[in-house]
């Protein structure tokens, strides 16, 4: 058993999410986590809602809130989205507790202390009309290395080098359109230069280890050769106060919201072991070499989850070209693997909430079942490349994937025992049919667990619905509505259906939570094969009289990963469809929607 850190982006709190987030960071993660719960390994799955930076201003301004209001009311929204997708985080929080505001300014003392930040003048990109200091993202321009339009002030997507907002060609705001002024500053900048060797080093052994997606490895072994240091302090009146004298006096400057925000992570661990009882439990996740950690994300973030935040607890523990000394937090570990996926993309179209081009979790959950959604984001979704969301081919997944093939598979098996027998028969001498088929299924626990556990989503559903066509198959093969005068015969063949659905239940579980509990039922189990998440409010640790919705869950009882033999016995009932059929003609009510019909 290992310990396993699922380390889950953290959604930016100025809105609720729709499911080109959730596609790239949400599914994939809890498929993972949830297999390496059945797995036998000690998860500890964390994330929460992002919630400092100048869009958060501005997302409140234009709504009459304040910003602790606008995050309030967003992170709820968020949490509510998660938990409706079956999302099992031991601990899902916020950027705004005192926790974290702790835990980031412990680490930013760490690594200033440790001499891995260095003063410098630089330049601050003011709005005109209002006077207040612009975000880098929302700046564009051309591009000053590839001289791509449309490149954002912190990064160009097209070539993939670090920008500053000043250094790009026709610099205009996003907001309004308006030229912005730049005026001189003084940030404090991570020296990533003095990291460069240990990131290399690090990236090296990472790829030596062929765990990572290669579009992932290559995007970050590219960067490092355009290293430079990079601002970790803002100018703006919400935030993380900067914990150093001089500074933390004036009120107008800040940590970098993407300095903050990837502390996040090791924040999440240490308040989840705050209220487990044991306040030094996160340790085991983060101080324990032999403990692996896998983040979560789209592909936009890689930049800050296999540079910034490596080189920030490099930095802190002392293993840059500068060196340095441990502190309180003590050698906390670098990720395993950082697990980005593409780009979802809808009808063809970018997603994009300001231009109504988008489908929000919660409409889409409040009509459709949610195992639909992850069925289609694992077999179909942004993996390792970008990837379409259409209404047309969701619901023909939908039908022809759950409904006409898993779907069918366990009522009618649930059917005939109902029928023939009312529970589970016996079985009797097994045939070579039965025992390849029960060996197949056997198998597959190897293969799809080995995919999963590599996070190679697609194909790991792909085995598994490769595993329910061969036991339909057997049982088109078997016809065992044809068999009238071998009950014995009939016995058997119905006990290696029920044996063989209960199998592929445990297969998909971990894709499909919420169908796996009533499947389970079906089958006359208990219905607690996949433990689901809840919402707790819980007060702030630090901060008196402030309380606020977490995600959290009991997990142990999930099922182990492996074959869990049938009860011979076990009443069987008649069943009702466990996916529901979609109307083909919902593809147009859904297309008129988004005013594309």
């Amino acid at each position: 058993m290992s310990k396993v850190l699922s380390a889950v982006a953290w959604p930016y709190a100025n809105g609720p999410r729709h499911i080109g987030h959730v596609a790239g960071f949400g599914v994939p993660s809890d498929v993972f986590s949830r297999y390496m719960r059945m797995a036998g390994h000690d998860v500890l799955m964390v994330s929460g809602s992002d919630e400092h930076g100048t869009p958060i201003l501005i997302a409140a301004d234009e709504a009459g809130k304040t910003p602790q209001e606008m995050v309030d009311h967003n992170h709820r929204l968020i949490v509510e989205d998660l938990v409706g997708l079956g999302v099992s985080y031991d601990l899902y929080t916020r950027t705004t507790t005192g926790n974290h505001h702790l835990v980031a300014q412990e680490l930013f003392k760490g690594v200033h202390e440790n001499g891995y930040f260095i003063e410098q003048t630089t330049y601050g990109a003011i709005s005109p009309s209002t006077g207040r200091t612009l975000p880098d993202r929302y700046i564009e321009g051309t591009c000053p290395i590839c001289k791509e339009p449309g490149a954002r002030g912190d990064q160009c997507d097209a070539c993939g080098n670090q920008l500053d907002p000043h250094d790009l060609i026709d610099p205009v705001s996003r907001i309004n359109g308006e030229k912005p002024e730049f005026i001189e500053t003084q940030h404090l900048f991570l020296d990533l230069p003095a990291l460069a060797e240990a990131l290399g080093e690090w990236l090296d052994e990472r790829d030596a280890s062929g765990t990572w997606r290669p579009n992932v490895i290559k995007f970050s072994k590219n960067i490092l050769s355009e290293i430079r240091p990079r601002a970790m302090t803002r100018d703006i009146d919400w935030g993380i106060s900067v914990p150093l004298e001089g500074w933390a006096e004036n009120p107008s400057k800040k940590l970098y919201v993407w300095f903050d925000a990837v502390i996040g992570y090791l924040s999440a661990s240490v308040e989840w072991a705050r209220r487990s009882g044991n306040p030094e439990a996160w340790r085991e996740w983060w101080n324990d070499p032999q403990a692996l950690s896998y983040y979560f994300m789209g592909k936009d973030n890689i930049t800050f989850h296999s540079q910034i935040w490596p080189g920030e607890l490099l930095a802190y523990n002392g293993k840059g070209a500068k060196g340095g000394e441990s502190h309180s937090l003590g050698q906390l570990n670098l990720p395993t693997e950082v697990v980005s996926s593409e780009y979802l993309t809808m009808e063809g179209r970018k997603f994009s909430s300001s231009k109504k081009v988008v489908i929000y979790v919660a409409d889409l959950l409040s009509r459709y079942q949610p195992d639909a959604f992850r069925y289609f984001v694992a077999a179909a979704g942004p993996e390792n490349q970008d990837s379409d969301f259409s209404w047309g081919e969701f619901v023909t997944r939908t039908n022809s994937e759950l409904v006409a093939g898993w779907g069918n598979l366990v009522s009618r098996t649930a059917t005939l025992i109902a029928k023939n027998f009312g529970q589970i028969p016996a079985a009797a001498a097994l045939t070579d049919a039965d025992e390849a088929i029960l060996a197949s299924t056997l198998k597959a626990f190897d293969t799809v667990g080995d995919l999963i556990g590599r996070n190679r989503m697609r194909n790991a559903i792909n085995e598994a619905m490769r595993a329910v066509a061969d036991v339909n198959k057997y049982v088109t093969d078997s016809e065992p509505w044809k068999i009238k005068e071998d009950p014995e015969r009939l016995g058997t063949v119905l006990n290696v259906m029920a044996q063989c659905v209960q199998d592929l239940n445990t297969l998909l579980s971990p894709f499909l939570p919420f169908t796996a509990n009533q499947i389970d039922a079906v089958l006359g189990g208990a219905g607690d094969v996949q433990p689901m998440p809840r919402v707790e409010e819980v007060d702030d640790l630090d901060l008196e009289g402030r309380s606020y919705p977490v995600i959290t869950g009991d997990y142990s009882g999930a099922r182990a990963w492996g074959r869990k033999d049938v009860v011979v016995g076990t009443p069987i009932e008649k069943p009702t469809p466990v996916f529901t059929k979609l109307d083909p003609a919902l593809v147009d009510e859904e297309l008129e929607r988004l005013g594309l019909s």
